[in-house]
């Protein structure tokens, strides 16, 4: 259907937006579908608000019951995100969905952070988060679209292929 990745916006039951995002992305990962579905938001803002005459910053949901999801949109990629549980519909008519143009997706304050690594295939990195915090990963393979690196990590003895994020590792110095 689509070969870029565009922005959508999913409709969820209200208060459910967390959980949604937790089974998509778990989803995401079972299934290995890393390259249909890119990133799954929930657009917040800071709000001050006061109780018993003490003021407080508290994080709140821009738009409840929606979800944004980033993804591009194949049969595949459509029916696993309608079917997660909590999700009620993609926004759109019927069951063509309606990604988001530029505008909106800057408009609703989405910020995709723009991440500079100074990492080079062959290099060791240590991984500072995650399930395998402080193992030592010898990068394979570096994907700048998805801001992930495929890396080598000695496990019992032999060699483990794993994806990270930027952000799980850093560079060792």
């Amino acid at each position: 259907m689509a070969d870029k990745a565009k922005w959508y916006v999913v409709h969820t039951y209200s208060g459910y937006e967390n959980k949604v995002k937790a089974n998509l992305e778990k989803t995401i990962d079972n299934r290995n579908l890393h390259h249909l579905i890119l990133d799954v938001q929930i657009p917040m803002e800071e709000v001050i608000e006061e109780k018993n005459g003490k003021t407080k910053v508290v994080q709140r949901k821009k738009y409840p019951g929606y979800v944004l999801v980033k993804m591009i949109m194949t049969d595949d990629s459509w029916y696993v995100v309608r079917n997660t549980r909590g999700v009620t519909g993609f926004v759109g008519p019927g069951s063509k969905p309606v990604p988001l143009t530029d505008e909106e997706v800057e408009a609703m304050g989405i910020v995709e952070p723009i991440v500079d690594i100074d990492i080079e295939v062959g290099e060791n990195v240590k991984i500072v988060k995650g399930p395998l915090v402080n193992f030592i990963a010898q990068v394979q393979e570096i994907n700048m679209e998805k801001k992930k690196i495929k890396a080598l990590v000695n496990m019992f003895g032999r060699e483990t292929p794993v994806e990270l994020d930027f952000n799980q590792v850093e560079k060792i110095l």
